[in-house]
């Protein structure tokens, strides 16, 4: 498969480190990799991130094979996989970086994600409505490499041991016919 066969997603759903573990692990998903996107400052790091005043979001931009794997698969995931009803908030995570968003990368992108929101909403599958932002992608920063790949190289850190990994439990167990 070549990189151009290949598409981009870019969610953000609080932590990076969580939803990147996620992703990692789904079967047509080629790579993941954290960053940053939808603030104004150029060339953030985690440090002026973490401050809540960038504007930044936490992501994950998700290479995928569209023939293995759909757009709408990976928001199922997403959705499923953090609590889109919260504004700036996932758990302890609070702040609009950690904030509940879709950016997409084209019209297909945005139309699927804003059917499947509004079906979600309509179905009650949350008690409250969902907050999740629907916006078009802007300049998109990798963040450092300390951040690349954090659960798999620090499984046994605190945060990965009480957030992560019951996280990632409870996604084997509903997406078990969809892992690598």
């Amino acid at each position: 498969m070549t990189q151009s066969a290949t598409k981009l997603a870019t969610l953000g759903a609080g932590c990076f480190w969580c939803v990147e573990a996620v992703f990692q692990e789904l079967d047509g998903v080629v790579d993941v990799e954290s960053g940053y996107t939808g603030g104004l400052l150029e060339n953030p790091t985690y440090k002026q991130i973490c401050s809540g005043t960038t504007g930044h979001a936490e992501v994950t931009q998700i290479r995928y094979d569209p023939e293995r794997i759909s757009f709408a698969k990976l928001l199922e995931v997403f959705w499923k996989t953090h609590d889109p009803t919260t504004l700036n908030r996932q758990g302890a995570d609070v702040g609009t970086q950690y904030r509940s968003a879709i950016f997409f990368h084209d019209e297909e992108q945005q139309r699927v994600a804003i059917e499947l929101k509004q079906k979600l909403d309509e179905s009650g599958a949350f008690a409250a409505p969902i907050v999740t932002e629907i916006v078009p992608l802007g300049t998109y920063y990798p963040a450092e490499a300390d951040h690349q790949d954090f659960y798999t190289r620090n499984p046994s850190q605190g945060y990965c041991r009480a957030v992560i990994q019951p996280k990632l439990e409870k996604f084997r167990k509903a997406f078990a016919d969809h892992l690598r």
